[in-house]
């Protein structure tokens, strides 16, 4: 068995993906001539573009689509209407009628315009690559990415394995402890970036994949995309993001987990799982969705053990693409009552989310009263705990000093003085807060400290 030192897990951590290079000629964009030149004439639809600017729109060099960009000029489907200088990259296009007739054509068949997607066995390929380059973690990193929560580290000590075994991870427990977050968390301590196509093409078939709501991207800095003198550092068809956290709650249906067809457009997007390769896919309030548990599961059961999903096309023509996920689901439901024991062998990762110890919720206020620049007083944390958790036996959440504190803060500003925290105030905010104002009950079993 091959041993892996510290040094080494470093180095592992150190290393970036690798940008998918940027097409040297057309044979290496992986697209046909046409598909390229209906892109073209599609993009002219909206208006006349100079050469760079059209190129900018597909994210292809201007080299590249200069000899389309001359044979469609042949056709009579476009015109030149000035220049702004004397190469062929300067020139302003423009369609013809002829143009903008056979524009209506293409764009009857799919009305998708913007970066020239990037064939799906390419996609495979990086996927595949950053699966390779992916690197395991140890205690520290995985204390630095949490550093901005408390956690126990017997959780730590359970979620750092599931992490590094890339395995499905089932969280548990009590509502308002974190299992949100905690997934969130995870995405912070895998970090990274990688690289994700706008679009992929499947036997002439556009998948979009970029999803500014799910996809955070990091290109800000990168070189004028416009300039004839740089050449692109990378194929511009890939956006460089930092790794996905896909979360989705509630509103899951089965649809979302296919294609979804556009039927104007003409063209799909990619469902959540596609979106979220290279991170984390999190399945939050996991028993609560617009289906029944037992179809989630069996749609995961075959990509959750083989690491590949199968996709249809509305033509009925399936694909398969990766499933490089860290699936996460987290329930305050018993995992025994959504799941089989079948599926349940499959999430290899259980991890209870349990109420934080007495110690754990004065942390956690304490860090929510610095977050809010609140003066933090350990006797109003003491006064907290004891007069409104153990004399009613109501359970401690790690949720409650964050919202507790916004009722403070929001009291304070309506009474127009600075907000602070007081006995008075905690009595407030904890009266409107929770339902139950009875009287004294039997105080519920704290958890023990984690040893």
């Amino acid at each position: 068995m091959t041993t892996v030192t510290l040094d080494e897990l470093r180095t592992l951590d150190e290393l970036r993906t690798v940008a998918p290079p940027a097409p040297a000629s057309l044979e290496h964009t992986g697209l046909a001539a046409d598909h390229l030149e209906q892109l073209l004439v599609k993009s002219l639809h909206g208006g006349e573009a100079i050469g760079l600017a059209l190129a900018d729109r597909v994210r292809l060099p201007f080299a590249i689509l200069e000899p389309l960009v001359e044979r469609i000029r042949a056709e009579r489907l476009i015109e030149v209407r000035g220049a702004a200088g004397t190469s062929a990259a300067s020139y302003r296009y423009a369609l013809t009628d002829l143009g903008r007739d056979r524009a209506q054509q293409y764009l009857a068949i799919n009305q998708y315009t913007g970066a020239a997607p990037v064939p799906l066995a390419s996609y495979i390929a990086q996927v595949q690559a950053l699966e390779a380059s992916r690197a395991y973690i140890d205690r520290s990193r995985l204390k630095k990415g949490f550093a901005h929560l408390i956690v126990g580290d017997h959780v730590l000590e359970q979620l750092g394995p599931a992490v590094n075994a890339n395995k499905a991870i089932f969280l548990y427990g009590p509502p308002g402890n974190g299992k949100t977050v905690l997934a969130e968390g995870l995405g912070r301590t895998l970090g990274g970036d990688m690289y994700m196509p706008y679009a992929i093409e499947v036997e002439g078939h556009v998948i979009t994949m970029f999803d500014p709501i799910n996809h955070e991207a990091l290109d800000a800095d990168e070189p004028d995309a416009t300039s004839v003198i740089t050449a692109a550092p990378r194929d511009r068809r890939w956006v460089r993001i930092r790794r996905p956290v896909v979360i989705v709650g509630g509103e899951l249906t089965l649809d979302m987990l296919d294609l979804t067809f556009n039927s104007l457009a003409r063209f799909y997007e990619a469902p959540l799982q596609l979106k979220a390769n290279g991170g984390i896919l999190l399945v939050d309030d996991f028993g609560r969705q617009r289906m029944r548990p037992e179809d989630l599961l069996n749609r995961w059961i075959v990509p959750l053990e083989s690491r590949v999903d199968y996709l249809t096309l509305h033509t009925g023509k399936k694909f398969q693409v990766p499933f490089d996920v860290l699936t996460v689901f987290a329930t305050n439901l018993e995992p025994a009552s959504l799941a089989d024991e079948a599926f349940l062998r499959r999430i290899p990762y259980k991890i209870p989310i349990e109420d934080p110890t007495a110690d754990e919720f004065a942390r956690i206020l304490e860090m929510n009263c610095r977050r809010r620049d609140l003066p933090f007083n350990p006797k109003m944390a003491e006064y907290l705990h004891s007069q409104h958790y153990v004399r009613t036996g109501r359970p401690l959440r790690a949720c409650h000093p964050r919202d507790l504190l916004d009722q403070v803060t929001a009291l304070c500003r309506y009474r127009g003085v600075e907000p602070t925290i007081s006995r008075e105030m905690l009595d407030s905010a904890v009266h409107t807060y929770f339902l139950d104002h009875g009287e004294a009950r039997e105080p519920a079993t704290p958890r023990s400290e984690p040893r």
